[in-house]
């Protein structure tokens, strides 16, 4: 198939341009086992003629020659699809090296926002259908261009007039086909889209078990499960009673027996008026049958086009998300402290949004702990996260050591900013590679004592022994075998280790029970131990001694100052210092009574 013939399917040659050669090579033997196919009938034909015009001579040239074309044929079929396997089995590595290098270089916060279950579907699934495509595809789009047009002009060498009949039958075909077409495009993309929706509503369904079995018995979840289910086989039934009726008549005819009864029925009347040798009638029964039948995957495939489509739709998205610019390497600037300073910072999520951020200033200078607090939503996550670059500022800038993030480069900033999240991640990997994720090299990055010292100062090092293998016990998974506790413990101890100046807190003990906030306390109080320190917090206990408090509402820095000062002044922090009172003097008592 040529490349113009491609470009009725978007996308699909551009993002096959790097095994581009193979794929062709792949297609070139394809039509060649196709043609070596053709020609095994044809030496057929030729000796079945030497039988009638010279019984007595068994016609080996010919035979011969047929066994020849027939292994070779199949040879060459072979080699087509272990080239376009070969292709395929690099451009799936392609994809996914690029697609991981580009998201690398994408903001993080894209990343987090996209959410990992997405993401894993483009470099897994839709990789893996545009793997699909390219493997088992192009070879039967050769054979089903070239065995058409090698069959008619052959046929028209033979008899035009049986030719003619042929491609009669053929035409029939491919106007029903056309048919079966109309409207298929929208068709499948309501088909994808419904099918999709069914999978999410299983995955939400069994993920959500023991929540539905508590509160509704899974009759509201089963219910959406159910109503994904039945617009998915609505779809398939306006589908089938759409295209039902001319797609089985499509098959009926692209079939090799309604082409041979024609090529039966006219030959025989021709050779009944000897208008026909039965020799050539012969060779045309044998090669005609085949040019409709060539066509029947073209119809198959249209469905896994369609499918790739959707793919390489989404790959191309991910990999159109703008990368965070990076400064030249000879102007990068390196920070002289560990201050941080916010100058009339907004921030939008995307370019035509609402504003998350309006106006923010201030300074936290080194050595200091602020803290970060509000209502939820009021933009404290947001202002943490602008200051290691998962996004960058819409307006103004953000000064690390005086120079503006975005005039570092991308490494010299993570080396200034340790980063505790609420949620924690661990690796399906031991206990000392977890906390030593940050050295140079997996297991030489710390010395042992340095990597013991840090998890003793996050009071995690007393647990870790009480393992079955110490240091070198397994994670599981996320960190399935180890508690919530634990596992923050082992991202403080990872910040510890690789001890940089500057250090955000994402409300590091927000679910912590009484014993392990006890331990996340002491270790993060040796964690913070003479560094910057920007915390955003919603117990407002844990930070009454702060340097300075910022107190955000609706995206804007509403009030800063010290606690005292803070209550006095009757604002929003007053009003979220009352109110985390209450909470904390809530009792089960003053319910019952």
């Amino acid at each position: 198939m040529s490349e113009g013939n491609f470009r009725a399917v978007p996308g699909v040659w551009s993002i096959m341009r790097p095994v581009q050669g193979q794929i062709r090579l792949a297609m070139t033997l394809a039509g060649l086992a196709a043609a070596c196919a053709l020609g095994a009938l044809c030496a057929l034909a030729w000796g079945v003629h030497a039988l009638l015009t010279a019984p007595g001579q068994w016609p080996w040239t010919a035979l011969s020659l047929a066994v020849v074309l027939t292994v070779l044929a199949y040879v060459l079929r072979l080699t087509a699809f272990n080239r376009s396997h070969f292709a395929a089995f690099e451009l799936e590595t392609r994809l996914r090296t690029d697609l991981s290098e580009h998201l690398a270089r994408v903001p993080l916060g894209y990343v987090q926002q996209t959410g990992s279950g997405a993401l894993t579907k483009v470099m897994m699934d839709d990789v893996k259908a545009l793997h699909v495509f390219v493997a088992d595809s192009t070879p039967l789009y050769a054979r089903a261009y070239v065995s058409p047009l090698l069959t008619f002009a052959l046929l028209w060498w033979l008899d035009w007039r049986l030719a003619l009949a042929a491609t009669a039958v053929l035409a029939v075909g491919m106007a029903v086909v056309s048919l079966v077409m109309r409207g298929s495009g929208e068709m499948m993309q309501r088909y994808h889209a419904a099918s999709e929706n069914v999978s999410k509503a299983v995955v939400e369904y069994v993920q959500a078990m023991p929540v539905v079995r508590t509160f509704d018995t899974g009759t509201t979840t089963f219910q959406r499960y159910q109503q994904a289910l039945n617009a998915f086989v609505e779809v398939v039934l306006q589908w089938y009673r759409m295209a039902g009726v001319s797609s089985r008549l499509s098959m009926a005819i692209l079939n090799p027996l309604p082409t041979l009864a024609v090529l039966v029925w006219l030959g025989g009347w021709l050779i009944s008026r000897d208008a026909l040798a039965a020799s050539t009638w012969l060779a045309v029964l044998l090669v005609g049958t085949g040019m409709a039948e060539s066509l029947l995957p073209l119809m198959s495939l249209k469905h896994l086009v369609a499918k790739t489509q959707m793919s390489i739709h989404r790959i191309h998205e991910v990999m159109a998300e703008p990368e965070l610019p990076v400064v030249d390497i000879a102007q990068a600037k390196v920070p002289r402290d560990a201050s941080v300073r916010f100058e009339h910072v907004d921030f939008r999520y995307t370019a035509d949004g609402e504003r998350v951020l309006h106006g923010v200033s201030f300074e936290a200078p080194q050595g200091s702990v602020t803290a970060l607090v509000g209502p939820s939503g009021a933009g404290k996550t947001t202002v943490a996260r602008l200051i290691p670059r998962f996004w960058d500022v819409s307006s103004g800038c953000i000064r690390v050591g005086g120079v503006d993030v975005r005039e570092m480069l991308p490494e010299v900033l993570m080396q200034q900013v340790a980063f505790v999240f609420q949620d924690t991640f661990l690796f399906a990997d031991s206990i000392l590679l977890e906390v030593n994720i940050g050295g140079e090299e997996a297991k030489s990055g710390f010395a042992p004592g340095e990597l013991e010292d840090a998890a003793k100062a996050a009071q995690a090092h007393e647990f870790i022994m009480a393992l079955p293998q110490g240091y070198d016990t397994p994670a599981g998974e996320r960190g399935v075998f180890l508690s919530g506790g634990q596992r923050q413990r082992i991202t403080i101890a990872r910040a510890i280790l690789q001890n940089r100046p500057i250090l955000v807190l994402d409300e590091a003990t927000a679910f912590a029970d009484p014993e392990n906030e006890a331990a996340l306390v002491a270790a993060l109080s040796n964690l913070m131990h003479g560094k910057t320190v920007l915390m955003v917090a919603h117990r407002l206990s844990t930070i009454r001694d702060a340097d300075q408090i910022l107190v955000f509402d609706q995206g804007r820095l509403a009030e800063q100052g010290r606690h005292d000062a803070l209550v006095a002044q009757g604002g929003v922090y007053e009003r979220l210092w009352h109110n985390y009172e209450t909470a904390q003097n809530w009792s089960l008592a003053g319910v019952m009574a």
